[in-house]
């Protein structure tokens, strides 16, 4: 059904195997800093309107890669279809982000939740083997969902928040109801995620955006058991082909033991963790991948290349003392602001694989 791949450099990085190179992919590569895909977006009308419509979501996952020689793409989409698709009512409002018409707050509202249909998820799995087919094998494609945790924070709060007042009210004042709401949030992502392995995604990622506002014990109870319910439930084949998992925790370089414990493929990491640190503590069980502020893409291109020439460096040789091949993926430390310079992620992306090759020559 599908073209072979050309480029599996992501995929080998993923199970800690050797490479020619570091593979790199951006954390929103597909998005707002992109004067093409805000011509996209214009013509669909809103954000959903871009990701609910498979040909628009299609176009705007490829943008990336018509420009930059990435080595993967990843699912256009959002976190919160998830959520929506159980009836809260999403929205996005212009300067504003996501928004739910129905937050979760109450043990009534928390009795009616269920697993949603997944036939309510369609265009994001049509959305995915469109854009499987319309990569004709040039990069892995990566499906993605909103950690159970993650999820939660948004259902509860309604929208971002600064605090996390409301969903760290009841996680306190009610666990029952917050440990019944992300058992439900952790087997609707797992069907999820199967259902986009199913489409033709060839790797998953599980966001923890909001773990690192946990405090430790609380990360631990509420937030990584239901993303390791999540993950005790993922395909890890399809169709003969390994499907490596990826957890990435925003703010989780405390716990990076406790989260390799549950068995991803990867673990990401945010820009306050040294990779080379990261790799001593964890690396010999898992692959790593970040972890580049994504604010110095906003200086001058010499800049830019010594600190990618910094971060591979931290990361250390590809083969470890050992003799095993390690597994490292580039990646910013989060995902890429509206307002880079798209001229500036050029330099990066030439920058980890020129640097990386001569890496390995040495």
């Amino acid at each position: 059904m599908y073209a072979p791949l050309k480029n599996d450099s992501f995929l080998r990085a993923c199970l800690r195997q050797t490479t020619e190179h570091t593979p790199v992919w951006l954390m929103r590569q597909a998005g707002r800093y992109l004067p093409e895909y805000r011509a996209t977006r214009a013509r669909a009308g809103s954000f959903m309107g871009l990701a609910t419509n498979t040909d628009y979501a299609t176009e705007v996952t490829l943008q990336p890669l018509d420009r930059y020689p990435l080595d993967a793409a990843i699912l256009f989409s959002d976190i919160l279809t998830v959520p929506d698709a159980m009836g809260l009512g999403l929205s996005f409002v212009n300067g504003e982000g996501p928004r739910f018409a129905s937050p979760v707050r109450d043990e009534a509202a928390v009795a009616q939740l269920a697993v949603p249909d997944m036939d309510k998820l369609r265009y994001v799995f049509d959305a995915v083997t469109s854009i499987r087919k319309a990569l004709n094998g040039r990069v892995p494609l990566i499906g993605f969902a909103g950690s159970p945790w993650t999820l939660a924070c948004y259902m509860v709060e309604g929208a971002g928040s600064d605090d996390y007042r409301l969903v760290k009210s009841m996680l306190y004042s009610r666990p029952d109801l917050m440990h019944r709401m992300l058992a439900i949030n952790a087997d609707a992502v797992a069907l999820y995620l199967n259902a986009q392995i199913e489409a033709g995604a060839q790797a998953v990622m599980v966001f923890d955006s909001w773990g690192g506002v946990l405090a430790d014990g609380a990360f631990q109870q509420f937030s990584l058991a239901y993303t390791q319910r999540v993950l005790k439930q993922l395909k890890r084949e399809h169709e003969g082909q390994r499907i490596p998992h990826i957890v990435f925790t925003k703010g989780g370089g405390l716990w990076l033991e406790d989260i390799a414990a549950i068995q991803p493929d990867v673990v990401g990491l945010d820009w306050t963790v040294n990779l080379g640190a990261a790799r001593a503590r964890i690396g010999d069980r898992v692959a790593l991948q970040g972890n580049i502020d994504p604010n110095v893409l906003f200086a001058p291109p010499a800049a830019i290349r010594a600190e990618v020439e910094r971060t591979l460096a931290s990361y250390g040789p590809p083969i470890g003392p050992d003799g095993r091949a390690g597994g490292h993926v580039f990646n910013l430390g989060h995902g890429i602001s509206q307002h880079t310079p798209p001229e500036s992620v050029a330099v990066l992306v030439d920058a980890v694989h020129e640097v990386s090759r001569r890496m390995r020559s040495a």
